[in-house]
């Protein structure tokens, strides 16, 4: 080490370069790291997730998750497998241990899905989501209409994909863009059953030939000469007109001649909008709700500032015409921003409370200057080891780099103290610097060693706490081992030139009174001290023990309450409002509308002197099964009020909840939540429910509502939300020539409406909907009435050939690791 630093004084400018190097290389990496809230944090969760549209959860649980789950359960490294299952959709999470390669669980996971071929016919393919902190939307925005302005938004889907989502997707930094509402076309074609009976068609037969009727595929090639042709059949494009043209089946008159049977015989064809399944309001205007997420390692204030660019230009062209306005609702840079000038303002603050601190002891600007000096080069090199591990800057690693600015002048404090006080002997400035630098180094390297120790293990450590963490450790680590370098390169080449003046300027210094006594008085006590410990042994042995008692008992008495991280103050409130099972999407609305209504006020005509806040903005969606709202207040400091307000109406509700706190700056696949869940599960709903009630109540009972506590069951406790059972009558089938699949056929398409073909129609593929005359607008009543085309021409009623009952069934289902479950 002698070598290094003899080699530091004699070629200063050589160490002068090697700095402005490591400056102009870390102020580089800082413009090409990318900027963010958090750390990546992945954690070793797969989803899979699978539509089965109309299909109940009874249903999707028996023929999909049941059979998923079989192939699943033999993969290697899963810890815990959770299923959901509830209308038409399911949901399968695959929790591996924190060792597990992802990459190849992913790769063993698509060639499972890819062995399950019994699944239903109307269930879609099986889709695989990661789970890792870039799931968090970095920007919500939502389209409303102007004010003054009436549109349609439900009509808006092939308009919104194309003309927004499209254009906000192609952004650099953004990966993926979705949308909550605006329905998508689709072509609806509605049976007459008095015309099927007339030609004598049943439902079987324009399914058929409906599906025959659009193809699409490549066949070969041709080759000729000189050329190869591709060759491809190709469905028309689509319209009403034409779709009516499509020939169901073909006749023989008594003439002789062929007679086509088109669909428009049997059926008219319109286009309109599908079914609506949501209501989405903000600020009591229909809105459409757009959620981008980022892509990993990108710059997020960066790809923020573009997405800003993006939407102003689309509400100049696309929208203003339209009468249209896309507003930015949720901005993850604000919070980004905000607590980065924070850091940034703490390590200024530090710095220069060190620099006062060194002023104070050394009564010398120019050796405080030199120190001051270890700070930026140490702060600014950090970047570039950054930078160079693939890191990012957030909010961990800033808050690392605050910490270290009080860590990286005490390397420099012992160094150039030894160096001051040889001088001050009457050494040269150079031969000062060397002996100086050479009889610390070994300490400041030990001490610097012991810090960066401290962090090893939270370095190796694979779970999402070590991966959050690791950026802080890395930022002290780094700049402090960094400060070292400084202290025996940086620091004795500066000495040796700026203490190079007369030697007895330094002898004696400056006195501030008041503050000298107080020192010297201190420093007096703490001699004492020691002459009385090294006399009597005891006394230090029994100040030691009295110094770890009283540490212990100050831990103990005021350690404060532990937590996984902070929420900090992110002006927003989110809740969800649980209905009873098998609520209506209309009675759902009107239960959110209550929340609204208790809102309006706060945000039509603000607060009143000791009320709650103002909002600055409220939203909701509403669909089938629940409901989930927020809001954000002109206040941010008292968002935390808005609770109570949102919370109280539905109160008021019997058999509703409503879940409301406040949400973290640092999301849920980060900060993760204070929740603690309990499982309860068994072979049956039955068996496990009695346990359930019981422990629910026991819950309540210490857990109270009132100590701002709150209680969830998932799936609900209640016996289950209400469902038509339609019992095929095998004989009665079997009389009529009718098979149970076209039974099951008949009432699907004349009570919802079923999906037969994705057509084309102007470059996009549709949906073309198979339903009878009043499908969507049935009642339970009417459901009897439904009418069966057997082969033969006639037409039975529903009831005729099924037994039709409603039952109670549970309106989502869980399983752990097999087994139904309540959490």
């Amino acid at each position: 080490m002698g070598g290094l630093i003899r080699a530091a004084i004699e070629r200063p400018v050589a160490v002068l370069a090697l700095v402005l190097l490591a400056v102009l290389f870390g102020v580089v990496a800082i413009r090409d790291i990318p900027i963010q809230m958090s750390p990546d944090i992945e954690k070793p969760i797969l989803e899979v997730r699978v539509n089965w549209p109309g299909a109940s959860p009874e249903d999707i649980d028996r023929e999909v998750v049941t059979r998923l789950e079989s192939e699943l359960a033999s993969l290697n490294g899963v810890e815990e497998l959770q299923s959901r299952s509830s209308f038409g959709r399911s949901r399968i999470t695959l929790t591996y241990n924190v060792k597990q390669d992802m990459d190849k669980a992913l790769v063993l996971l698509l060639s499972k899905l890819s062995a399950v071929n019994d699944l239903p016919d109307d269930a879609q393919t099986p889709r695989v989501r990661t789970s890792n902190s870039d799931d968090s939307p970095i920007a919500r925005l939502a389209l409303v209409a102007k004010d003054g302005n009436e549109v349609n938004l439900e009509a808006l889907g092939s308009f919104l994909e194309t003309n927004i989502v499209d254009p906000l997707g192609r952004i650099e930094g953004v990966a993926e863009v979705g949308f909550n509402g605006g329905g998508r076309q689709e072509m609806r074609v509605v049976i007459d059953p008095a015309k099927l009976i007339q030609y004598k068609l049943t439902l079987t037969e324009v399914i058929n030939a409906l599906r025959s009727s659009s193809s699409m595929m490549s066949v070969g090639m041709i080759t000729e000469g000189k050329r190869s042709y591709a060759v491809r059949t190709e469905s028309a494009n689509y319209t009403p007109e034409t779709a009516g043209r499509i020939v169901l089946r073909t006749d023989v008159s008594p003439s002789g001649t062929i007679v086509p049977i088109l669909l428009s015989n049997v059926a008219s064809v319109d286009l309109r909008v599908q079914k609506r399944t949501s209501f989405r309001r903000l600020n009591g205007k229909e809105a459409i709700i757009i959620n981008a997420l980022r892509e990993q390692g990108t710059n997020v204030v960066t790809t923020m500032q573009r997405l800003r660019e993006e939407i102003a230009l689309l509400n100049k062209t696309e929208l203003l015409p339209r009468g249209l306005e896309l507003n930015l609702v949720y901005d993850e840079t604000k919070y980004i921003e905000s607590a980065i000038d924070l850091v940034q303002q703490n390590i200024w603050i530090g710095g220069l409370l060190a620099l006062f601190i060194l002023l104070l002891f050394l009564r010398s600007l120019l050796p405080a200057a030199i120190i001051f000096v270890a700070i930026p080069v140490s702060v600014i090199g950090t970047f570039v080891a950054i930078a160079g591990l693939g890191l990012s800057i957030n909010v961990i690693s800033l808050a690392g780099l605050a910490f270290a600015v009080g860590m990286v002048v005490d390397a420099s404090i012992v160094s150039l103290e030894n160096i001051f006080r040889l001088r001050q002997r009457g050494m040269k400035a150079q031969n000062a610097a060397y002996l100086g630098a050479r009889q610390v180094w070994a300490p400041i390297l030990g001490s610097a060693l012991t810090t960066v120790l401290v962090f090893v293990p939270i370095l190796m450590l694979d779970l999402p706490v070590g991966q959050l963490f690791r950026d802080i450790g890395i930022a002290i680590s780094v700049a402090v081992l960094i400060s070292v370098v400084v202290s025996v390169t940086v620091i004795p080449a500066l000495a040796s030139r700026l203490l190079a003046g007369a030697g007895n300027k330094y002898e004696r210094l400056p006195s501030i009174p008041g503050i000298d006594h107080v020192a010297r008085y201190i420093s007096n006590l703490i001699l004492r001290y020691v002459r009385v410990t090294i006399k009597h042994g005891y006394v230090g042995a029994f100040v030691v023990v009295a110094i770890l008692l009283s540490a212990g008992f100050a831990s103990y008495r005021f350690a404060p309450q532990l937590d996984y991280l902070p929420d900090g103050n992110a002006n927003f409130v989110f809740g969800r409002i649980i209905v009873p099972e098998g609520y209506s999407i209309d009675e759902t609305l009107q239960i959110a509308e209550k929340m609204e209504t208790a809102a309006r006020p706060l945000w039509e005509g603000g607060t009143e002197i000791g009320g709650p806040p103002a909002i600055e903005r409220f939203f909701f969606v509403a669909y089938s099964g629940g409901a989930f709202a927020g809001a954000s207040s002109v206040d941010p400091s008292r968002v935390s009020d808005l609770r109570m307000v949102l919370m109280r109406p539905i109160f008021e509700v019997p058999g509703a909840r409503a879940f409301v706190r406040q949400a973290s700056l640092f999301g849920r696949s980060v900060g993760g939540s204070r929740s603690i869940r309990v499982d309860v599960s068994g072979d049956d709903r039955a068996d496990i429910m009695p346990v359930a009630l019981a422990l629910n109540q026991a819950l309540e009972a210490k857990f109270t509502r009132r100590d701002g506590n709150q209680l969830r069951v998932i799936p609900s406790l209640s016996s289950g939300a209400p469902q038509i059972r339609i019992t095929p009558d095998l004989t009665a089938l079997a009389r009529a020539g009718v098979t149970v699949r076209e039974l099951s056929s008949a009432v699907d398409i004349f009570n919802d409406g079923a999906n037969v073909i994705e057509v084309p129609i102007d470059g996009n593929l549709i949906d073309m909907v198979l339903s009878g005359k009043d499908a969507q607008n049935m009642s339970a009543d009417e459901l009897n009435t439904i009418p069966i085309v057997t082969r033969s021409g006639n037409i039975i009623r529903l009831e005729q050939l099924a037994k039709i009952e409603i039952v109670s069934s549970p309106g989502n289902i869980n399983r752990l690791a097999g087994k139904q479950s309540l959490s």
